[in-house]
């Protein structure tokens, strides 16, 4: 059998252009980039030789953006106008982040668009384009270590990462000046970076457990396909959540009020990071915190309570652990390896909980803060068309069902979640009324039946439809998913070729606890579901028959009824109306069967004049072959 390489479009595979191209992790905590160097991933220093770029960014008056250590060491002092865990803010709307409560101590500004901005003395900034700053820092570092401009980046994602979340890392890409070859599922890059795509056989479950976001994938490695069978996770779970709950014990012991002192919150959250840090190489470590008023307050903690305290947290990840291999249809005892990824992970509890759960010691050959963005350079690598002699095929997944609303207020699921992208899936549909010429399409995202229950993503129209009788039309809708997991769909009338289309932009992504509670109530509900989409679906065909009847008796009800049967068809109809609008379903189907038999003879007598008036001027002989 004869292989075909094939490059990325519109990049070069020869082997004597090699092209610049680096793997950026852009996480809540910190951030980095790498490159690989005669065939080995690494990642690349700023001037002072420190690999970690903090994800933090600074704004002042009348001066550029300070992005960095820097900009860190202001946190205490300028809390307002130095901006950290931009990540959990991106892809989110206003009412989301408000949902954050005191987590971020930021002043947004209110705007037309859904987008959050933060009130700063340089203005107010989004999420973009503060996450823009620290991608335009790490381009300038690599293009000053490579020598050259970047051809393109691999940007990595949580997983978990929706839709909206997504769109906003590749926006900020590009208002910084990157192009983006590819957006990878943090989980994989991990992958990638221990070489397990180059392991024939195996299944394996990357645990990311880092400053902001929790992931958890099982991936299946077979014959060079390196396949994602599921995930899960929660994007607003993390390190900083660890330090939360270590910052309020602090202020428990010491009976501490935070009030407005936006300073004192910093100073309690670098302190709790320390004392998180620390232990995990420590049995136990004592703490000084300089009191506002003057003086300062000691205090000591030890591995064994730290642990008591952050227990809660970490066994929260356990959930979507036992849910993404219940997806993939495996047990803990079949994976044949564990990959620990983020820094939260070097905690021992961390390890000793994943290591119980699956049963094995995790992999932890590879620095857990560097290991995403080094398989993220060896992903740039091969797009670029600098590895000619390898080859690496990635199956990602979408993490939550894509659909669209049909009569009823129902959702008919197009794309369901954990299908492998990326994809293109059609379905055809047809219009509900005679002479319709415009179609309204809602795009959906979410696992339950009903439109209320699931994440509105966009409406779009289809108009030009010729007139035809309801259910005449064909209109083929098509979602198709790209390889960064974002969305375009598509409508076209096949009998006229009109078509529409509109790539999903949506301003704002799922909530912190949305993309959890919607998989875990399509569960709790499913029962309720089916039998509330049973009752949309049957009250969808109740008006369906009423008004074709309705139609029909307006047309042709006087000349091929006599009134008595014209008064019991009517009454029929109205006995229809009546259960429809109850909460029965079988008695509503029950009623559909009883009014077609009560209308079968006038649907006879109808054909017959159709047949009639079709013949009316024709002899027999006209008709014969």
């Amino acid at each position: 059998m004869v292989l075909l390489q094939i490059s990325e479009p519109g990049l070069s595979s020869a082997p004597h252009q090699r092209r610049l191209a680096v793997g950026i992790d852009l996480g809540t905590t910190h951030s980095l980039v790498a490159t690989v160097r005669s065939g080995v991933a690494e990642t690349l220093a700023d001037a002072q030789g420190q690999h970690l770029l903090p994800s933090v960014v600074r704004y002042q008056a009348d001066a550029q953006p300070v992005v960095g250590h820097a900009a860190a060491e202001m946190l205490q002092q300028d809390p307002l106008n130095t901006v950290s865990s931009v990540k959990r803010l991106m892809g989110r709307g206003v009412e989301d982040v408000k949902g954050l409560g005191d987590v971020l101590p930021y002043k947004f500004e209110q705007t037309q668009s859904d987008m959050p901005r933060i009130k700063t003395v340089a203005g107010s900034v989004s999420p973009v384009e503060i996450s823009a700053d620290i991608l335009r820092n790490l381009k300038q570092r690599a293009e000053q270590s490579l020598g050259d401009e970047l051809n393109g980046a691999v940007i990595t994602v949580p997983a978990y990462f929706d839709e909206a979340q997504r769109q906003a890392t590749k926006d900020a890409a590009r208002i910084a000046g990157i192009n983006v070859l590819r957006l990878l599922s943090e989980p994989t890059a991990a992958a990638i970076a221990y070489g397990l795509d180059q392991n024939p056989e195996g299944v394996y479950a990357i645990y990311d457990l880092g400053g902001g976001t929790f992931d958890i994938s099982i991936l299946r490695l077979h014959q060079g396909v390196f396949e994602v069978l599921a995930t899960g996770g929660d994007s607003a779970l993390g390190g900083d959540d660890l330090d939360h709950v270590i910052a309020e014990w602090i202020m428990l012991q010491d009976g501490i009020e935070l009030a407005q002192d936006l300073c004192l919150q910093r100073r309690l959250l670098k302190l709790a990071r320390d004392i998180k840090e620390t232990l995990s190489h420590a049995d136990s470590t004592e703490w000084t915190l300089e009191r506002p008023q003057g003086g300062e307050w000691r205090g000591s903690l030890d591995r064994e309570t730290l642990g008591e305290l952050i227990a809660p947290v970490i066994k929260k990840t356990m959930l979507p652990c036992r849910r993404t291999l219940r997806d993939a249809g495996l047990n803990a005892s079949d994976i044949q390896g564990v990959v620990l990824v983020g820094g939260s992970t070097r905690i021992p509890l961390v390890r000793r909980m994943v290591s119980d759960f699956f049963g094995q010691s995790p992999l932890d050959d590879i620095d857990p803060d560097k290991v995403v963005a080094m398989g993220a350079a060896l992903q740039a690598d091969i797009l670029a068309g600098n590895q000619s002699g390898r080859d690496l095929l990635l199956l990602d997944v979408i993490p939550l069902s894509l659909g669209i609303e049909i009569m009823g207020g129902m959702v008919e699921k197009i794309i369901p979640r954990n299908s492998t992208i990326p994809t293109s899936r059609a379905q055809t549909f047809t219009t509900f009324k005679d002479g319709q010429i415009a179609l309204s399409l809602h795009v959906l995202q979410g696992e339950r039946e009903l439109v209320s229950d699931c994440r509105s993503l966009a409406h779009f129209e289809l108009r030009g439809i010729p007139p035809m009788v309801a259910g005449a039309a064909r209109i083929q809708v098509t979602f198709q998913v790209d390889a960064d997991g974002l969305l375009a769909v598509k409508a076209r009338e096949e009998a006229s070729g009109v078509e529409s289309k509109v790539e999903v932009k949506p301003s704002y992504g799922l909530s912190d606890q949305e993309v959890e509670t919607m998989l875990r109530d399509a569960i709790e509900h499913a029962g309720d579901d089916v039998a509330a989409r049973n009752l949309r679906e049957q009250r969808v065909d109740a008006d369906r028959s009423i008004e074709a009847l309705r139609s029909a008796l307006a047309q042709d009800g006087e000349d091929l009824l006599e009134l008595a049967e014209r008064e019991q068809i009517e009454t029929r109809v109205q006995e229809l109306v009546t259960l429809r609008d109850g909460e029965d379903p079988l008695a509503i189907k029950r009623a559909i069967g009883v009014l077609n038999d009560a209308t079968q003879e006038f649907a006879a007598r109808r054909m017959d004049a159709g047949i009639h008036q079709a013949l009316a001027g024709h002899r027999i002989d006209e008709f014969k072959d």
